[in-house]
């Protein structure tokens, strides 16, 4: 079984712990670390999504974040991150590319696989810079179909406008874009 930390309202571990069907039957708060990839191309940005495979409890056959994942029980955010990079995509990174855009709040309430999930979640965001091709990312293939390059503006368009099957949150995309200065 999965334990996730019980957090407040900031993200601060309470000391209780939940398994991680619990927390999404009973909306119970935790913490994620999400990593968005970024790459240059001219002059456009681009982002690396990942398309869920259709087996997983959530979301399943949408794009999404680079990597994601939840954070076990008595684990920091940017271990998290650094092992869901290596887990879903193959990449082993130094820490301090890791650039921090912050916390961001999310609940979500959906019906999949004919079960009702409750994700209501505090996600540490990363960015990370870095240019790798499609083919050199092995991707957890339990987790994730495949991974796809995208121009950014035309990416943030499709997650508002729906014209891509996603789970992403366009308010954490926004978060991002500060860090796209030079």
């Amino acid at each position: 079984m999965e334990y996730f930390d019980i957090v407040d309202e900031q993200g601060n571990p309470t000391g209780q712990t939940v398994e991680r069907k619990q927390a999404h039957r009973n909306n119970i708060l935790h913490r994620t670390a999400h990593v968005w990839i970024v790459r240059r191309r001219g002059n456009s940005i681009q982002i690396l999504l990942q398309k869920r495979c259709m087996e997983k409890d959530s979301f399943p056959g949408c794009y999404d974040i680079s990597s994601a994942g939840h954070i076990p029980a008595g684990v920091d955010y940017i271990p998290s991150a650094l092992r869901e990079l290596r887990e879903e995509l193959g990449l082993t990174i130094d820490p301090a590319q890791l650039i921090d855009c912050g916390l961001h709040r999310h609940h979500a309430d959906e019906v999949f696989h004919g079960e009702r999930f409750l994700d209501n979640q505090i996600s540490k965001v990363f960015l990370l810079w870095l240019d790798v091709d499609e083919a050199d990312i092995t991707v957890q293939k339990e987790e994730i179909d495949s991974v796809k390059w995208f121009d950014y503006a035309e990416c943030k368009q499709d997650v508002i406008n729906g014209t891509i099957p996603n789970c992403i949150d366009v308010a954490e995309l926004e978060m991002l874009e500060p860090h796209f200065v030079e």
